[in-house]
């Protein structure tokens, strides 16, 4: 909240509603004339959403991607307007701890890890097509897994024998192909997250909606992003760093910072949680923020 400097009256988006928590959070913050926008891909977060905003006439939900972040501003009049976007990304708690929803290994369940169930394809389905070089590459370069080719193999040599379908099976399986484990950590916790990114289009929906953030913001508006893990951080950084750099030009070539061109500016450090906040929620421990502010 502090992050996102709030103005009472301003206009606010929350691009990954979840169950409300920041909503929440930033509606005690606003007056009467302030706004603030939700959207969420996931069906259940969209009709908790929208039970809220039934109560609040200062909210408005929206059943829509981050991808489609600049779409849904510009039918609502929203372009060059907002005073603050928070993005908290990844999977959210309750699609953890809802078995039916195939995220978690911890308890059993159809292996499905669609942020949006309306449509898509699950995980099972393209567990049971997938080439071992493209479950490698997935497990690779989403999951940062050193095993990913044994464990690919391992998956495709299961398959043979019957459908994977289920949540407690490609655990199993993975936790017999892992020729080693890292301390304090299920050995298919790198699986389940690469190919929760790799269904969801984690990483290609952060993109798309940053490269419409700037034009979204007003002067002095905020981007406040929470990740949590480096290859969602990855892309924030250069994002920001990028917008702050502005145009190249070729060395020693004379140009005036408007002609740069820098539409962002780095606000602070990295915010890490604290000790008693992990100790608290332990699932925070892995979250990164990084804030950024919209030039004139």
């Amino acid at each position: 909240m502090e992050a996102l400097a709030i103005d009472p009256v301003g206009i606010y988006v929350d691009g990954t509603f979840g169950r409300g928590g920041h909503v929440r959070a930033l509606l005690a913050r606003l007056d009467v004339s302030g706004s603030l926008l939700g959207l969420d891909r996931d069906l259940q977060a969209v009709v908790a959403g929208a039970a809220l905003a039934r109560h609040d006439s200062r909210f408005i939900m929206e059943h829509a991607p981050i991808s489609r972040l600049e779409e849904v501003a510009r039918r609502r009049g929203l372009r060059g307007r907002v005073n603050g976007l928070l993005l908290d990304l990844g999977v959210s708690s309750p699609q953890l701890d809802e078995p039916g929803r195939g995220f978690s290994f911890s308890a059993d369940g159809p292996l499905d890890m669609r942020m949006d169930t309306s449509g898509g394809q699950t995980a099972a389905q393209w567990l049971a097509q997938a080439e071992v070089g493209e479950i490698a590459r997935v497990l690779r370069d989403y999951g940062e897994e050193r095993h990913a080719k044994c464990i690919a193999r391992a998956i495709v040599r299961a398959r043979n024998a019957g459908p994977v379908v289920t949540t407690d099976a490609l655990g199993q399986i993975v936790a017999a192909a892992s020729p080693s484990r890292e301390p304090g950590k299920h050995p298919a916790t790198r699986t389940f997250q690469a190919i929760r990114i790799h269904i969801n289009r984690e990483l290609e929906e952060l993109r798309a909606c940053l490269a419409g953030v700037c034009d979204l913001l007003t002067a002095g508006g905020r981007l406040v992003v929470i990740s949590f893990h480096s290859l969602e951080d990855r892309i924030v950084k250069r994002f920001i760093r990028n917008e702050a750099q502005g145009d190249r030009f070729p060395r020693g070539v004379p140009v005036t910072v408007r002609e740069i061109n820098a539409r962002l500016r780095p606000v602070g450090r990295p915010v890490r949680p604290s000790n008693s906040e992990v100790a608290a929620n332990p699932r925070a421990r892995s979250a990164l923020m990084r804030v950024a502010e919209r030039l004139a």
